[in-house]
């Protein structure tokens, strides 16, 4: 049942009523550029204004903030069904974005389709292949000699085909997308799950597969399910040890981990203005955590301020021109209202082995600052307070401690401003401007694998081995300033609002709340210049890939539908409990292959467990009767011309966004994923490469299924939307189950499946 929410235009209380004044419309009535770097594509607000009013007036209603920028961009907006969380939106963002790791497979894809040059302004970054450990500059030299082809590869791939590339050192992606990319009302899709980063710049910026991002680059129309919107009305005032961090795991302990399954998450009402720009991305960062399409914020001052502060001053004017159009309308309707005082907020951790699970600090009893998530100006400052404080008593870290700068803005920055030497001094090890650790790039020695342990971190998840490839390291995650506060003290049984530290001269002290600017008072230094402009054509420019090589491999189409039912498939697995795309297609030493299919799919679900036998990597090949490992039972079969499914249980494929966690299937034989539920990119992403993600119409039909079956999926002929297949299901002892089986295909996705892939569709409609 919808609820309704109450709101006024809180801009119009920050910057006064009548902000479209008329001297700021004749100043800036003139284009304004995206970005310094794309000086001929501009900040369209006058289409998105007109987008909305045509919506508005068909609906009938009062509009969120998420609708007016999704619908703002719509392909059709006169004629597109609109039904939250039914119908499918055809879109047309503004721009994309890629990181290095899943860049790779994207570019791979666009090369395929045969296409000249990117329809819209995207980007490169090169972020997740550097591996920590020992130091920035020398870790950084290390990374660019070992990923030199990968490296070569999307340098000379992005210059041919009109894409803006970040070299290795820039930063992470969500960091440059916000200092360079974000601006209110813009619609951005990423190749990482934690795109909605830009949401703390009013954006709606949403992570998506390779493939997805092939179609906006084709420019053809996106297709999003109508997101849902969760209203999440923030009251009171943020302060103390108390960060924006915790509002997210405060959310993320409310809604679960799959919570926010197929909704926006809008933040609003007066709390808001007490939470930074900075602040507010970390909180839209982490809503890829409660499995959200994107969270957003609505335009505020302290946008305004960050845009003024990053050299964006002409698109800060023009949002302040168009401010009604970049927050909630009065009397909007939500789908669900989380109400959030933040006066009553207290620091938490979550963890171990999933972001969902909020403790407040003085439940816990046991270190990393950095990622995307928390990697500001303002976080680094934070922790450089409560550094400071241990080192005026003449403490330093007793736990180890990394610190993660950002972007290369952010490292000159706080070496500039002296907050790099006072997190060195305690103790710290600063890294490169790159994912690192966060994304299991981490050659951690101090332990061995097996051995049990705790690190605390500021990061955005903490899935079992994610960090350190360790199944028996327990994560933690919490804000910069707390884990900084843990690591001088060293252990977990430490809660800075309420207990003493030890100086070394016996004086017992409380550490005092960290404090932190919100943006450098002398403005940003921008470092070292690591960008590569495309040139204007790129025609005549060469893509080599060797073939040879182990890093990447040019790209075969997978075979089409033949037209019949698919009869008698093998299951590969039956995985029990949960099952992320670090289980499906692990990360860490594995990103070294997303380039190259056939390599990475020797990772295929082998962090999955199988129902059989609660082991891991270890399954019963039907064929031989022997037991072997997940990718090489299924290359067996698939030798052998038998294709096979995955069973699963809910939420399968939560987490990131790497598509090579449906490609491996796919290129390996698999033909359909049947599981309880999905989140949301993965089941996209599985339907892009040809395959069928299913989902039982009863979920304790799940528990029907046995390790050994074989599975027909009927019904493939007279396949559409809304209507259900069949699965019958052999069991070795001659019994048979029927089976209902639910699909979210629509028209489209249907023509994928029978072409063999999104890809396949495209290149179909070419001719």
């Amino acid at each position: 049942m919808a609820t309704y929410c109450l709101t006024v235009s809180r801009l119009q209380l920050a910057l006064g009523h009548g902000v479209r004044r008329l001297h700021v419309a004749a100043a800036y009535r003139a284009k304004v550029s995206m970005s310094r770097f794309e000086p001929t594509s501009f900040v369209n607000y006058e289409k998105l204004q007109s987008n909305v009013d045509i919506v508005r007036k068909r609906l009938n209603r009062p509009l969120t903030l998420s609708e007016k920028i999704v619908y703002g961009h719509l392909d059709d907006p006169h004629n597109q069904e609109i039904d939250r969380g039914r119908t499918y939106l055809r879109l047309r963002p503004d721009r994309v974005a890629m990181q290095d790791a899943t860049a790779q497979m994207a570019m791979l894809q666009f090369i395929s389709s045969g296409l000249p040059r990117v329809a819209v302004p995207s980007t490169i970054h090169c972020d997740h292949l550097i591996e920590a450990q020992i130091g920035g500059a020398k870790d950084l030299a290390r990374a660019k000699e070992v990923n030199e082809e990968v490296y070569n590869f999307l340098s000379s791939s992005g210059a041919k085909y009109g894409v803006g590339f970040w070299k290795p050192g820039s930063g992470i992606i969500h960091q440059i997308i916000l200092e360079n990319y974000a601006y209110p009302g813009v619609m951005l899709i990423g190749t990482d799950s934690h795109t909605p980063n830009g949401g703390g710049l009013g954006a709606i910026c949403i992570g998506v597969g390779g493939a997805d991002a092939v179609d906006v680059m084709a420019g053809i129309p996106w297709e999003l399910k109508c997101p849902k919107v969760i209203g999440v009305r923030l009251t009171g005032t943020l302060s103390g040890w108390t960060s924006p961090k915790d509002v997210i795991l405060k959310v993320a302990g409310i809604l679960t981990v799959k919570g926010g399954t197929g909704a926006i998450v809008e933040y609003h009402g007066p709390g808001v203005d007490s939470i930074s720009c900075t602040g507010m991305a970390t909180i839209c960062n982490m809503g890829a955590e409660i499995g959200a399409t994107t969270s957003v914020f609505p335009y505020n001052h302290r946008m305004r301020t960050y845009l003024e502060k990053t050299g964006r001053g002409q698109i800060a004017a023009l949002a302040d021109e168009y401010s009604d159009l970049l927050v909630p309308d009065e009397g909007c309707k939500y789908d669900q209202i989380i109400e959030l005082n933040l006066d009553e907020l207290k620091p938490h951790i979550n963890g171990p082995f999933t972001p969902d699970l909020a403790h407040p600090v003085s439940e816990c009893r046991c270190c990393l600052i950095g990622s995307c998530t928390n990697s500001s100006y303002e976080d680094m400052g934070r922790a450089a307070s409560v550094a400071k404080q241990a080192l005026d008593k003449g403490l330093k870290c007793k736990a180890q401690f990394t610190v993660t700068p950002g972007s290369e803005q952010i490292r000159a920055t706080i070496e500039r401003d002296g907050y790099a030497k006072i997190l060195s001094d305690v103790g710290g090890v600063v890294l490169a401007n790159a994912c690192g650790p966060c994304i299991g790039q981490w050659d951690r020695r101090d332990v061995k694998k097996g051995e049990k342990n705790t690190i605390v971190t500021s990061f955005n998840r903490n899935f079992t081995a994610r960090n350190d490839a360790n199944p028996a390291t327990h994560a933690f995650v919490t804000s910069p300033e707390i884990v900084t506060a843990l690591a001088i003290a060293g252990t977990l049984n430490f809660n800075p609002e309420t207990d003493y530290l030890t100086s070394p001269n016996g004086e017992k002290f409380k550490l005092v709340p960290p404090t932190g600017d919100e943006l450098p008072a002398k403005d940003f230094d921008p470092g070292q210049d690591t960008y590569q402009h495309p040139p204007a054509d790129g025609t005549s420019l060469k893509v080599n890939v060797n073939p040879q090589s182990n890093r990447l491999q040019l790209l075969e189409p997978f075979d089409k539908w033949n037209g019949n039912d698919l009869e008698d498939m093998q299951v590969l697995i039956k995985v029990k409990g949960k099952c992320t795309t670090d289980h499906i297609s692990a990360a860490g030493p594995w990103l070294k292959f997303r380039g190259h299919l056939d390599n990475i799919s020797n990772n295929m679900l082998i962090g999955a467990v199988n129902s059989e036998n609660d082991a891991i990597n270890k399954i019963k090949n039907h064929l031989t009767e022997e037991y072997g490992g997940v990718p090489d039972v299924a290359r067996h079969y698939k030798a052998n011309g038998l294709s096979w499914v995955v069973v699963g249980d809910d939420n399968y494929g939560e987490g990131s966004s790497r598509e090579h966690a449906a490609l491996e299937p796919r290129h390996l034989g698999g033909r359909a994923i049947i599981v309880k539920s999905f989140a949301r990119i993965h089941e996209t992403n599985l339907k892009k490469q040809g395959l069928l993600p299913l989902t039982f119409s009863n979920p304790s039909d799940y528990d029907k299924i046995r390790p050994d079956d074989k599975i027909s999926i009927r019904g493939l002929k007279t396949f559409t939307p809304g209507k259900s297949l069949t699965a019958v299901v052999k069991h070795s002892d001659g019994t048979e189950d029927t089976l209902e089986l639910n699909h979210s295909f629509n028209e489209t996705q249907i023509e994928w499946f029978q072409a063999g892939s999104a890809l396949n569709r495209m290149k179909e409609l070419q001719h």
